[in-house]
C-alpha cells in the first residue's frame, strides 16, 4: 500500500507540475505575443509615416516639374505670338510697298505709252525724210539704192575672195614646208619603235635521220614509200648521199610541214608503207589545221585584237606558213599592224582600228578563192564578207592603190606595208617570182576537167598531175599531158624544160566486218 501511495503521489505531483508548467508557458507566450504585436504596430506606424512623407515629396516634385513645363510652354507660345505679330507687321508693310510700287509702275506705263506714241510719230517723219533723201541721192548718182547696194556687195565679195585666197596660199606654202619634215619625223620615230627580225625563208626543209637503215625504210621497196609520200603531200623528197638527212623540197611551206610531221610520226612509229603513209598524212593535215587555228587565236590575243570571224582567225594562222618575197607573212603582218598603230597614235587616229587593218591587209594571199583577183582586192572582199568595218575593208583593198582610198587608215596601211617590206634583208624577190611561177603552173593543170591534184616539184622542172580513173581514160591521160605541156609552153616563161607526168590509178577498197 505504501508503494502504491508513493506512485500515486508521484503521478499527482507530476501532473500538478505539468499543469503549472503549461500555465506558466502560456502566460509567458501571451506576454511575448502582446510585445510582438505592440512592436509591429509601432513599426507599421513608422513605415506608414515614411510612405506618406515620400508621397508628399513625390507630389511636390511632380508639381514643380509640371509648373516648369507649363511655364516653358507658355514662353514658347508667347515667342510664337511675337513672331507671328512681327510677320504680320512685315506683311502689312510689304503690301503697302507693293501697292505703292504698283501705282508707280502704272504711272511709268502711262508715261511710256505716251513716249511710244511720240516715237511713232518721229519714225514716220524720219521715214518721210529718208525717202526724200534717197530719191535725191538716186537723182544725183544716176542709180537706184538697190543697184548701189549690189555694187557695194560685189566689191566686198571680191576683196574677201582675194584675202581668202592669199590666206589659203600662205597655209599651203607653210604646209608644204612642214609636211615633208613632219612626215619624215613620224616615219623615223615609228621605225625606231618597231624592232623586228629579218625573216628569210627558202623552199627546202631538212629532215634529220639517225642512220641509213631508217633512210632505206623511208625509201621502201623500189622507192614505193617515197612515191606514196610524194603523191600524198605534193613534196619532192630528195634522198642523196647527204649523211643523216633527207631533203623535203616544195614551194608551199604548209606541204613541207605536213611532210616533215608525217615523216617524223612514221619514223617514230616504225611502220612505213603506202597505206600507213596516207593515213598518217591525213591525220597530220587535220592536226596542222588545228595548229593553224590556234596560231591565229594566239596572234590575235598577242596583238590585242578581238571579235574577228573564226575564218579570218584561221587565215591569220595560215600566214605562218606563207611567205611574201621570202619574208614570213605572219611576221610581216604583225610588223605592219604595229607600225600602223604607232602611226595612228602619232596622227591622233584610233590605233586599234589601224592595227586591225594592218594585221588583215594580206589575208588575200592565203585565200584559195578567186585567184584571178589581186590579193588586196580579194582581202577587201573577204573582210566585207566577214562583216569588218568599212574603213578596215578600204584600207585592205587600197594598200596597193588598186582601189580608191576613202578613209585615213588606208594610207597608214600602205605606208606600214612599204616600211616593213623595204627594210634591208626583209625580202627576196627571186623566191617570190619562183613561187608565183610554180603556183601558176599548178593552177594551170588543175583547171583541166578530171584533175584531182597537181604538184610542181624539182624546182618547177616537173609537174605531176593526178587524175581520177573514172573520169579520165589512159588515152585521155596521154592526151592531157600533151595539152598541158603545150599550154605551159605557150603561156608561161620558165628556164630549161618542164616534164609533165599524168598519173592515173584505180583503187578498189572493201571492208571485212
Amino acid at each position: 500500500m505504501d508503494i502504491l501511495s508513493i506512485i500515486i503521489g508521484f503521478v499527482v505531483g507530476a501532473a500538478v507540475a505539468l499543469a503549472a508548467y503549461i500555465l506558466t508557458r502560456r502566460s509567458i507566450l501571451k506576454g511575448k505575443k502582446e510585445e510582438i504585436l505592440e512592436k509591429a504596430e509601432i513599426e507599421g506606424e513608422k513605415i506608414k509615416n515614411e510612405r506618406i512623407l515620400q508621397a508628399k515629396e513625390k507630389y511636390l516634385s511632380l508639381k514643380s516639374e509640371h509648373e516648369k513645363a507649363v511655364n516653358e510652354s507658355n514662353a514658347r507660345i508667347r515667342e510664337a505670338e511675337n513672331r507671328i505679330k512681327q510677320k504680320e507687321n512685315s506683311l502689312n508693310q510689304k503690301m503697302l510697298e507693293t501697292d505703292r510700287k504698283g501705282k508707280e509702275l502704272e504711272n511709268q506705263k502711262n508715261l511710256l505709252k505716251g513716249q511710244q506714241d511720240a516715237l511713232k510719230v518721229k519714225e514716220e517723219e524720219y521715214e518721210q525724210l529718208r525717202s526724200q533723201a534717197i530719191h535725191q541721192i538716186e537723182a544725183i548718182a544716176g542709180m537706184s539704192a538697190q543697184e548701189a547696194k549690189n555694187q557695194l556687195m560685189e566689191s566686198m565679195k571680191a576683196e574677201a575672195r582675194t584675202q581668202a585666197q592669199a590666206y589659203i596660199n600662205d597655209c599651203i606654202d607653210e604646209a608644204r614646208l612642214n609636211a615633208t619634215k613632219e612626215a619624215k619625223r613620224i616615219v623615223i620615230n615609228t621605225i625606231q619603235r618597231t624592232a623586228t627580225e629579218t625573216a628569210i625563208e627558202n623552199a627546202v626543209t631538212t629532215f634529220p635521220i639517225e642512220n641509213d637503215d631508217i633512210k632505206g625504210r623511208i625509201i621502201g621497196r623500189e622507192g614505193r614509200n617515197i612515191r606514196a609520200l610524194e603523191a600524198a603531200t605534193g613534196v619532192e623528197i630528195v634522198v642523196d648521199d647527204t649523211p643523216d638527212a633527207i631533203l623535203l623540197s616544195a614551194f608551199d611551206p604548209v606541204r613541207r610541214e605536213v611532210a616533215r610531221l608525217a615523216l617524223h610520226q612514221l619514223v617514230v612509229d616504225g611502220r612505213i608503207h603506202p597505206a600507213r603513209i596516207e593515213e598518217v598524212v591525213t591525220k597530220v593535215q587535220k592536226q596542222l589545221e588545228e595548229e593553224i587555228l590556234e596560231t591565229g587565236k594566239r596572234t590575235c590575243i598577242d596583238m590585242g585584237i578581238h571579235g574577228l570571224s573564226m575564218e579570218l582567225v584561221r587565215m591569220i594562222g595560215r600566214m605562218k606558213y606563207r611567205s611574201s618575197y621570202g619574208q614570213n607573212l605572219l611576221q610581216h603582218s604583225r610588223e605592219v599592224a604595229n607600225i600602223c598603230a604607232i602611226l595612228a597614235s602619232e596622227l591622233g587616229l584610233n590605233p586599234k582600228i589601224a592595227k586591225r587593218a594592218g594585221l588583215l591587209h594580206d589575208i588575200g594571199k592565203v585565200s584559195e578563192e578567186d585567184p584571178e583577183l589581186p590579193h588586196a582586192l580579194l582581202g577587201m572582199k573577204l573582210a566585207e564578207q566577214y562583216k569588218e568595218k568599212p574603213e578596215i575593208c578600204n584600207a585592205i583593198g587600197a594598200h596597193h592603190e588598186e582601189t580608191e582610198m576613202t578613209s585615213l587608215y588606208a594610207p597608214l596601211v600602205l605606208v606600214g606595208d612599204a616600211i616593213s617590206g623595204a627594210r634591208p634583208g626583209a625580202r627576196r624577190e627571186v623566191i617570190e617570182s619562183y613561187i608565183k611561177r610554180l603556183r601558176g603552173m599548178e593552177n594551170l593543170a588543175a583547171a583541166y576537167p578530171g584533175v584531182t591534184k597537181s604538184y610542181a616539184i624539182q624546182a618547177g622542172r616537173e609537174l605531176r598531175v593526178i587524175v581520177g580513173a573514172e573520169q579520165v581514160s589512159d588515152q585521155d591521160a596521154e592526151q592531157l599531158s600533151g595539152e598541158i605541156a603545150k599550154k605551159i609552153q605557150d603561156e608561161m616563161t620558165y628556164p630549161g624544160q618542164v616534164k609533165i607526168t599524168v598519173i592515173r590509178e584505180t583503187r578498189s577498197v572493201a571492208y571485212a566486218k
